[in-house]
């Protein structure tokens, strides 16, 4: 019998945390089903961590490669997923999304017809398998007369990329590229809803698990009832166990929590906290606003040790090195040596030295 402290570390195990990690970059992706990715350097550092070896060059070469792209699938946020399962992943949320977008686009002066014009121009310059940065879709749109001023320019990448047209590619120059979704992924996969919402309660469980059926609707952004349909489908595969009240479930072969004890430094933004609707069984209450100051949606780097989310840090990149400053909510006496080796591993993941170990208790 699971009870409530023990949550946490099956998710570290069950999220490859902790424990056994996978050998590939798109293994990670893959087995979670997304990963948050609106911080696109949390983002890499939250796969390089589920990785054997990882290195940020290895996880831009395969984003390069188009084994992992990044999109708006889940709830109109930006993750990372499996490339082939982009069609279906957007289907099973943008109609509500762009549905409930009339608001927004009023607001911005836009209209579907203004979106046909974007795409057409999207369609005409990025054909033929070409790539273009930012910047250059900005330019793009303004030298046909569509302002991208006041979010107008983000708000049409983001509604022609639901839409399932365009999507982000590789980096170039530090700027965020974009491509042509059937052309940059030409075996794209297509799966009925009722299909892809079983798909993607089977990733999500054994994945995410122990996990409700509330914590997958938030997740993917659908109803309860979608949620319980996939969730039924997926059973099968999963066992639940009623902890406090609460039916949770997680993947029936899931690895031995017993081996995901420790310290970990999790990026912002990572699945451990965000993948869930209720994040309290990791995250105690009186914290939650250190994790994210002022509600304000942006969710820091954590430090976490046995499960439980205990502070947070942030690094700064030098020229040729990189600062991590530690910041753990209450003295932590010996473990204060291990969080410092794991920043080490950070460090190296990103090849730079790491030059400078501050911790400040914050009591």
């Amino acid at each position: 019998m699971m009870n409530y402290r023990e949550i946490g570390f099956h998710r570290l195990s069950n999220q490859r945390i902790g424990g056994e990690k996978f050998e590939k970059p798109e293994d990670v992706v893959k087995w979670l089903g997304a990963l948050q990715a609106q911080d696109y350097m949390q983002a890499v550092w939250a796969i390089g961590l589920r990785t054997k070896s990882g290195t940020l060059a290895d996880i831009e070469q395969a984003i390069e490669n188009g084994k992992i792209i990044r999109t708006w699938p889940m709830r109109g946020t930006i993750h990372f997923i499996p490339p082939e399962d982009a069609r279906w992943m957007l289907k099973l949320s943008a109609a509500r999304l762009l549905a409930a977008d009339q608001r927004r686009m009023d607001q911005l002066e836009l209209s579907v017809e203004i979106m046909a014009r974007c795409q057409d121009l999207f369609y005409g310059a990025l054909s033929g398998g070409r790539r273009l940065s930012r910047p250059e879709m900005m330019k793009l749109l303004e030298d046909a007369g569509i302002s991208t001023e006041k979010q107008r320019g983000y708000h049409i990448l983001w509604y022609i990329s639901q839409s399932g047209i365009i999507c982000p590619g590789p980096m170039q120059d530090k700027q965020q590229t974009f491509v042509l979704l059937d052309e940059w992924v030409p075996e794209l996969r297509e799966l009925s809803r009722e299909d892809g919402l079983a798909e993607l309660a089977r990733r999500y469980f054994a994945g995410h698990g122990p996990a409700t059926v509330h914590d997958f609707a938030w997740w993917v952004g659908i109803t309860i009832t979608e949620a319980r349909l996939g969730l039924e489908a997926a059973k099968p595969g999963l066992v639940s166990e009623k902890i406090e009240g609460k039916e949770y479930w997680m993947g029936a072969s899931s690895p031995a929590r017993e081996s995901v004890s420790g310290v970990y430094l999790l990026p912002g933004f990572d699945e451990y906290l965000l993948g869930y609707k209720d994040r309290d069984a990791v995250l105690a209450a009186e914290y939650a606003q250190k994790i994210v100051p002022g509600n304000n949606g942006v969710f820091l780097p954590m430090i976490v040790v046995e499960g439980q989310v205990v502070g947070t840090w942030k690094r700064s990149l030098k020229k040729k090195a990189v600062d991590i400053t530690l910041q753990p909510f209450m003295p932590l006496g010996p473990l204060e040596d291990r969080i410092i080796e794991t920043a080490q591993s950070y460090a190296d993941f990103i090849g730079q030295p790491l030059i400078s170990k501050i911790v400040n208790a914050d009591v």
